[in-house]
């Protein structure tokens, strides 16, 4: 396969490059869509039903999705639109962009892990401080950084608002978790229509190790979530975006959250744009149980680490068992 945008065309055989082992792969075994993960009206009028509906699937799944969130539909489609634009560009453009301007940039063949490439490209950069950040960003296309950092300007607000729920449902202090937060990376993905997406991933399994991470599927589905062992499909919601709890708020909740498993499997007929930003705490945070759940009968499961150590740990405690990158493994 040729590094250049064109190679994901007229593909006839999933190359030996992007053939994962039996253990990793999908397989052949259809997966079902599962259409009970549940789906949060922001706007209801009831907050007490919200932030029950929250802790319950954040519990039961680690997933849920919200709608009527507020984030303008022209936003979302415009950042969509903005980063299928960047991905259409000759690979060795975006390479000289990306290293120019500090971002990241990887293309299909520019990393392996477990011995094969994932599925897809894919461009990460960092989200804060929002007006220091942007000056590495994308300068091509031309309006990326505007269309961006608009998008991200609501996804901290929406940020915000989740996680205001989350305190209130563990019972902790007002702004405990939006006070610590912050919209640190932008990951976004091009995953393109593959021969036969039983030998391929998009991303292998992995946990999120962020506070939430909030994703925006696009219209084609691809997620999979772990639970009870079996792997389940997320459907796709219009306008809706996917939230699922980091291993930091497992932690800040001494377990009473779960971080779910997931992974992303391609498609045969249709290509897949994703943009998933991961919302982590300050540098200066200690990621440890709340203390206003722990007691004599509820004791701390997790150590105290700062954030530092954190994200330096390469196998973290208890059932976190992928390597942090840059804290967080990003969608």
């Amino acid at each position: 396969m040729e590094n250049h945008v064109s190679r994901w065309f007229n593909v006839q055989t999933v190359p030996e490059s992007h053939t994962f082992s039996i253990e990793d792969r999908p397989g052949k075994k259809q997966i079902p869509l599962c259409r009970t993960i549940p789906i949060i009206d922001l706007a209801n009028s009831e907050r007490t039903e919200i932030v029950q509906e929250i802790i319950k699937a954040s519990q039961e799944y680690g997933f849920f999705q919200v709608t009527n969130h507020g984030v303008p539909e022209d936003v979302i489609n415009g950042a969509v639109k903005v980063l299928e634009e960047l991905f259409t560009m000759p690979v060795d453009e975006i390479s000289k962009e990306a290293n120019s301007n500090g971002w990241v940039y990887m293309g299909s063949t520019s990393f392996a892990t477990k011995g094969a490439h994932l599925w897809r490209d894919n461009l990460k950069h960092p989200c804060h401080p929002l007006e220091q950040s942007m000056q590495n960003w994308p300068q091509k296309p031309t309006r990326y950084r505007d269309i961006v950092g608009a998008y991200i300007v609501e996804i901290r607000r929406l940020s915000l608002i989740i996680l205001e729920l989350i305190s209130q449902g563990l019972g902790l202090e007002k702004g405990y978790l939006g006070g610590i937060s912050q919209v640190q990376f932008l990951t976004a993905s091009n995953y393109p229509p593959c021969p036969d997406p039983s030998l391929t991933l998009g991303l292998l399994k992995h946990f999120d190790h962020s506070l939430i991470t909030i994703l925006f599927q696009g219209n084609v589905e691809g997620l999979q979530v772990l639970k009870d062992g079996k792997w389940i499909g997320v459907e796709v919601v219009p306008n809706a975006f996917v939230v699922n709890i980091g291993t930091q708020v497992e932690i800040i909740s001494n377990g009473k959250l779960r971080s779910a498993q997931h992974r992303v499997v391609t498609n045969k007929e249709k290509s897949r744009a994703t943009i998933a930003t991961f919302i982590n705490p300050c540098p200066d945070c200690i990621i440890e149980p709340a203390k206003v759940i722990v007691n004599e009968a509820n004791p701390p499961l997790y150590p105290s680490l700062s954030f530092k150590e954190f994200v330096n740990v390469s196998k973290p405690f208890g059932p976190f068992t992928d390597v942090i990158q840059n804290g967080c493994i990003d969608e």
